[in-house]
């Protein structure tokens, strides 16, 4: 929060905007891909958009299966974009901040069909099986090659059809992916067999490969099946997000109450929310009093008392009074619905760890066919074996799957952020959850970060005894600012039954004070920086601001030319979860520092109240971001905690920004993550979330590189069959999306 009289211009916004947020200049689109089945396949759409005119950037995300394009302003429009990624033979669609959520019975239909695929399939091939799995045992039953070429040719070109179009696709588009192989070893299997069926050469023990293929298709789909399932269950906290706002609003029109949907809300409007509801709106409660469960929205699991004044956030429970709310955002300016393009922002983004992997994606598979080809042309040529040939190249073929690699990263991002956000952690990319495990050293402001945000006066002391005037001065002057201070002397004045002034000129001296005419006489009011500089002599009452201070207040004094007028002594709690929060961010060996444009006394006493390493007080607004620079420059990874405008340079210029979700809009905008209950607590559980995602990435990328480095020289030495690299496979990407889905058991 920013302290005494600071402020920011609006020069200084468009800084604070440039380096994490979006250039005034270019638009974001958000595209919806459909038939992506592995790696190469992302790494191929997001080669496809980024050539496009004016393309800054573009992300695919094979985990959530969507594509975030920057590009710039009149470049390449949404739907060039769409059609490009057609032409390239993906499905492609321009998602809209008011989109509506995927249809869950067409999902649940989605699902149904690919379960109904697997069981048809296996059901054509168990008899293949059986007869595999019966001469193991000793027993020989051959059925006729016919008939194992009937039950083997749906299988291949009816359910496996996907593969040929997939594989097609991805040769047109001039690379090769998981269908490609897929297809190419289980077309040899089938061929080589229907060739010898055809030819009358199966007879006897003259051996088919047709449960290979059979098999080999069976399980890849049942893989893919257990994957679509597990990914949706890795988005499940999208869609908890999504169903927390109703679909109608109660509210009052031409003095009746009516129905209407949520979106059709006008702001101001009186909406009214009955026990049992949820609130359709963002709002300010107008009349009543009642409780509201906000543990979706901020992780809080007691609920919250409201009363007339109380901010109202859609989606929270209304417990057990009627309140009449007057909204103040609906639709997509709601805080639910900012909440979810967070969320959905930090599962489109890629890590950095990301882009190794598609590297290593883009020349994945011609590797492959190449492997494949020397261990055929080294089984027949130097071996002198023609059928081992044959299974090891098909089993090389077959076991090799870019899929794993393209899962690892993108769906532990997507469990971490989405169970970070169920406990009220919201963090904006993936960049963020990646950099916030090495985090060294954390800045704290001090008002509403490590206070509670909410001063209140305890001392008025005039220089010539009336206190009267003093507050009404100062409340009059303050009637031009929306800060904290602001607010506690207006509230103070308003107890005492004083009317502010009519304001004349206002001006904000950025970290000093305000500057204001009232009934014609130009009053300062500020920090003893400002009376220093503007000439105003406070020696008189420096003793009794020093006792103030000495017990943690937060002096402002009020002047006139060079004359005191007196000071007023504000005092903010501190947070009783910050030294609880401070000591175990030093168990995690991060080190705190508070940085705050307050006195020194009253900063020392919140700084030893909550046990920070170091403080710095009476800084500038760009004294924050200098601090941030300076630690940057020793070596440290540096996150900054704050809630106000002038927080947000450091916020910006910090490795990482922490916003408190009761701060300003600027603030959450600036910063890689904010805390929605604005509670110190939740910094180790970020920190925590980002390294229990990070391990579980690692994890994966191991498993995903340690599978192909031993399973495809394995399978080229012939150790492995097809059927049994088929099941290795398949197998691979469900566990890797299932060791990420371990991340949903985190709690802070």
């Amino acid at each position: 929060m920013t302290e005494v009289g600071e402020s920011l211009t609006l020069a200084d916004m468009n800084k604070i905007v440039s380096p994490q947020g979006i250039p005034s200049s270019t638009d974001v689109v958000d595209l919806a891909i459909t038939g992506m089945t592995c790696a190469t396949c992302s790494s191929r759409v997001e080669k496809v958009l980024s050539r496009l005119p004016g393309v800054e950037t573009a992300e695919v995300n094979l985990a959530t299966e969507k594509a975030r394009v920057t590009v710039q302003r009149g470049q390449t429009a949404a739907l060039a974009m769409a059609e490009a990624v057609q032409r390239a033979g993906f499905g492609a669609a321009v998602l809209t901040a008011d989109a509506p959520a995927a249809d869950e019975s067409q999902v649940a239909d989605a699902a149904r069909r690919g379960l109904l695929t697997v069981l048809a399939s296996a059901l054509l091939t168990a008899p293949l099986v059986a007869m595999m799995a019966l001469d193991l045992l000793g027993v020989h039953v051959m059925l006729p090659p016919w008939v194992q070429m009937a039950l083997a040719t749906p299988v291949q070109f009816v359910i496996g059809w996907r593969f040929y179009v997939g594989g097609w696709k991805s040769l047109r588009g001039g690379t090769g992916n998981m269908d490609l192989l897929v297809a190419l070893g289980t077309s040899a299997a089938y061929g080589l067999s229907a060739w010898q069926v055809v030819i009358g050469h199966a007879h006897g023990h003259a051996h088919l490969y047709f449960e290979a293929s059979t098999v080999v298709v069976t399980l890849v789909l049942l893989g893919k099946w257990l994957e679509a399932r597990a990914k949706r269950s890795a988005a499940s906290a999208i869609r908890a997000l999504m169903s927390l706002r109703p679909d109608t609003a109660r509210v009052e029109r031409d003095g009746q109450l009516i129905e209407i949907p949520a979106d059709s809300v006008v702001l101001g409007e009186i909406v009214v929310v009955r026990p049992g509801e949820r609130a359709p709106v963002d709002g300010i409660v107008a009349d009543g009093e009642s409780q509201m469960d906000e543990s979706l929205l901020t992780g809080e699991s007691l609920p919250v008392e409201k009363v007339v004044g109380d901010k109202v956030t859609a989606g929270a429970i209304n417990a057990d009074g009627l309140l009449r709310v007057k909204a103040t955002a609906v639709g997509a300016g709601s805080t639910i619905a900012r909440i979810i393009r967070l969320v959905e922002g930090a599962q489109a983004s890629k890590a950095p760890v990301q882009r190794l992997v598609d590297r290593i994606a883009a020349v994945f598979v011609p590797v492959v066919v190449a492997i494949a080809a020397v261990t055929f042309a080294v089984w027949w040529l130097v071996v002198g074996d023609p059928q081992g040939a044959f299974i090891a190249a098909v089993s090389v073929l077959v076991i090799a799957c870019p899929c794993a690699l393209g899962l690892a990263t993108p769906t532990a991002i997507m469990v971490g952020t989405g169970v970070a956000a169920r406990h009220g952690i919201l963090i904006k990319d993936a960049e963020a959850l990646e950099l916030a495990h090495r985090v060294t050293a954390i800045l704290f402001d001090k008002t509403g970060t490590l206070t509670e945000g909410r001063p209140e006066v305890s001392d008025v002391v005039a220089a010539d005894g009336d206190r009267f005037r003093l507050l009404e001065l100062a409340a009059s002057v303050q009637q031009g600012s929306e800060h904290p201070l602001a607010r506690a002397i207006l509230t103070a004045a308003r107890l005492d039954g004083i009317t502010p002034r009519p304001l004349g000129s206002f001006r904000a001296l950025p970290g000093l004070g305000l500057l204001a005419t009232v009934e014609g006489r130009s009053i300062l009011v500020g920090s003893r920086r400002l009376m220093r500089q503007s000439g105003v002599d406070v020696s008189l009452l420096e003793e009794r601001a020093a006792d103030a201070e000495a017990v943690g207040r937060t002096v402002m004094w009020v002047g006139e030319g060079d004359r005191p007028l007196g000071f007023i002594a504000v005092s903010d709690r501190v947070k009783d979860s910050a030294a609880p929060a401070i000591a175990k961010l030093k168990s995690l060996g991060v080190k705190s520092i508070m940085l705050t444009g307050d006195n020194r006394r009253a900063a020392r006493v919140v700084a030893d109240a909550v046990g920070v390493d170091a403080m710095h007080a009476e800084v500038m607004p760009e004294d924050k971001a200098a601090e941030v620079q300076r630690l940057r420059a020793a070596g440290d990874i540096v996150a900054m905690v704050g809630d106000g405008v002038n927080d947000a340079p450091a916020l910006a210029a910090a490795d990482i920004g922490i916003a408190m979700g009761t701060g300003t809009d600027i603030a959450m905008h600036t910063a890689g993550i904010t805390l929605m209950r604005g509670d110190p607590s939740l910094l180790p559980g970020a920190l925590s979330i980002s390294r229990a995602t990070y391990d579980k990435i690692r994890q994966n990328l191991f498993w995903a590189f340690v599978y192909n480095v031993i399973a495809i020289p394995a399978a080229a030495a012939g150790m492995l069959s097809p059927a049994l690299a088929g099941a290795a496979m398949a197998f691979s990407s469900v566990s890797v999306v299932s060791n990420s889905l371990l991340l949903r058991r985190w709690k802070p």
